[in-house]
């Protein structure tokens, strides 16, 4: 029988696509990506807004996780969080990050690096009234990143929560709400065939709402 080393050390995937070129994108790189996010959606991959978030604290050690993508326009890229989870303490020290999603049914990938903010309270205020009764019970019961001694000691505080605010309005906690990724670097990735993939790179210029276009070795 074959090791597990050895199993995926013959994954192999030939990607096969008609790649991506200079004369057939967006201008404006959020435009790109919302091209290809369409695309993503009307071709019913699950969870297309599935993405991958790095941050990095003062010790500059990266930590990474899954989480959804809530939104996207010009002024940056939409997620929620408790903002004393571990990627909100480290976004307070160091709000430089990166986002990744990629599409396997699609041989697609988006890098998407630059500074994080925190949205005004009232756009996490009208996230968080639309969110399901229980997912907010679950914002108020989890003091995430923290040790929980037990499964049982968060489940009784959702019972309890939920029992004590049964018919009522449930506000946001003030430590959760949303960020916003302003972008200084995104990278469409297309696979091709043999490896020799297509990286096209929109590089903000300044600040400005202009971009240099380059395309990067794959």
């Amino acid at each position: 029988m074959k090791s597990v080393l050895q199993t995926i050390v013959g994954f192999r995937n030939e990607y096969i696509s008609d790649g991506l070129n200079e004369e057939g994108i967006s201008v404006n790189p959020v435009d790109q990506f919302e091209k290809w996010m369409e695309e993503a959606v009307r071709n019913k991959l699950n969870l297309p807004n599935a993405m991958h978030l790095a941050t990095t604290g003062l010790d500059g050690r990266p930590s990474g996780r899954i989480m959804l993508l809530r939104g996207f326009d010009e002024r940056g890229f939409t997620f929620y969080t408790n903002y004393d989870s571990r990627k909100g303490s480290e976004l307070r020290v160091n709000n430089y990050a990166s986002m990744t999603l990629f599409w396997n049914d699609l041989f697609r990938q988006v890098r998407i690096e630059g500074k994080v903010f925190k949205l005004p309270p009232e756009e996490s205020d009208s996230y968080f009234l639309n969110r399901p009764r229980e997912s907010k019970i679950s914002a108020l019961a989890s003091e995430q990143s923290r040790i929980l001694k037990s499964r049982e000691i968060l489940e009784e505080r959702v019972k309890e929560l939920g029992n004590r605010l049964k018919g009522q309005f449930i506000e946001r906690p003030v430590n959760w709400g949303g960020f916003y990724l302003s972008p200084l670097y995104i990278e469409f990735w297309q696979g091709r065939a043999h490896r020799l993939h297509d990286r096209i790179v929109y590089k903000r210029q300044d600040y400005k709402n202009t971009w240099k276009v380059e395309r990067l070795y794959p």
